[in-house]
């Protein structure tokens, strides 16, 4: 089947991109003594987890129970859900899991400790605890420093349990437009990471990794010497936000890989046309959609079933029943939103991927 035969809405992912950005990535870490660890909760696919394994990944992350039983069911051996996990039912799924693959998590709190370290005896089973950090996204972790040291000292005197080391993600981060604010903003986090595993340390407590780093700045976390594992996601895919951000040599630039494809599906007047693609086949939460490769049409609007492209004038106007491709605002929750992965060679579908950890929220 060709591309242009898919029905629509639907999520097409361009393989040439796909595997020249897995490349991208592997030489950017090459002899930098990281190692990469690359976040599934973008993809929510073990296909595709097992395709950055075997280009030198060591494992995956992911956010949530459901997602690492996906990835686990899927043939993935090793995955950090780089997130609390609260609530006796998540627990004793996450500590069941463990019986069959290797199995981090993250802790800000000692009762969260406590209750981990239960599950995780009921279920026979040992768990990779990290202490999670607040760098700068003043989301979830404790303050480096001091209270970094009190929990993981909690956590390595709560067997079966093992403290892993420090998750030090700054999120807001990684959609800094200016490449100067995100290497400044990362510098700090680095720091904060630094101070606390060295404070950790001197108390006699090893700390073997410190983790974090995402697609828009992992080569900072890099640059700096405080991290031995990076975590970024969307490289594999890229989104129109990313692309709104800087990114002068020799920082890595990866391509556009992941695409909705919709169908002019009314014309009503000569400005306008609308798509098939709306709000339930791509997020906007980071923005609209951009047309690709078709200068001259906007992706104004969108309601829950139709995408509105304004046509600006004397551009080349689609017809209706034309297809076109539009790179997403937000490339992780438009994956959440489709079943499975067109993939795509040559303008010919290679695949289907089925995109298994889909609503996997809990």
């Amino acid at each position: 089947m060709r591309l242009e035969q898919v029905d629509t809405p639907a999520l097409v992912l361009e393989l040439d991109a796909f595997e020249r950005n897995l490349k991208l990535m592997a030489a950017a870490i090459a002899g930098r003594g990281v190692r990469l660890r690359p976040h599934a909760k973008t993809h929510k696919c073990p296909e595709i987890a097992k395709r950055q394994l075997l280009a030198g990944a060591f494992g995956v992350c992911c956010q949530k129970v459901s997602e690492a039983e996906a990835l686990v069911e899927g043939g993935v051996a090793d995955v950090l859900v780089s997130n609390e996990v609260v609530g006796a039912p998540k627990l004793e799924r996450l500590a069941a899991l463990a019986r069959r693959a290797r199995i981090g998590v993250c802790v800000d709190d000692a009762a969260n400790v406590r209750a981990l370290q239960a599950a995780a005896q009921a279920a026979g089973a040992s768990l990779d605890v990290y202490v999670e950090i607040d760098v700068g996204a003043a989301r979830c972790g404790v303050p480096p420093g001091e209270p970094a040291l009190l929990l993981a000292r909690e956590v390595a005197g709560s067997a079966p349990l093992r403290f892993a080391g420090l998750q030090a993600y700054h999120g807001p981060a990684q959609h800094l437009r200016s490449a100067g604010d995100r290497r400044a903003a990362i510098a700090r986090a680095a720091q904060a990471a630094h101070q606390s595993r060295r404070l950790i340390e001197s108390a006699g407590v090893a700390c073997p990794v410190v983790t974090g780093a995402g697609s828009g700045s992992f080569a900072y976390e890099i640059e700096s010497g405080a991290y031995d594992e990076i975590q970024p996601g969307s490289y594999v895919f890229m989104d129109a936000d990313y692309a709104r951000n800087e990114w002068p040599a020799p920082l890595a630039r990866f391509d556009h890989a992941l695409f909705v494809l919709g169908t002019v599906m009314s014309r009503p007047s000569e400005q306008r046309a609308v798509l098939d693609a709306g709000l339930k086949a791509s997020s906007v939460d980071s923005g609209l959609p951009i047309v690709w490769e078709r200068p001259g049409l906007r992706y104004a609007r969108a309601s829950d079933e139709h995408g509105v492209l304004e046509i600006a004038a004397g551009a080349p106007a689609p017809a209706l029943g034309d297809k076109l491709l539009l790179v997403p605002g937000h490339c992780d929750p438009t994956v959440n939103l489709h079943d499975w992965y067109v993939c795509v060679r040559h303008g010919v579908v290679e695949a289907l991927w089925p995109i298994t950890a889909r609503g996997a929220g809990y």
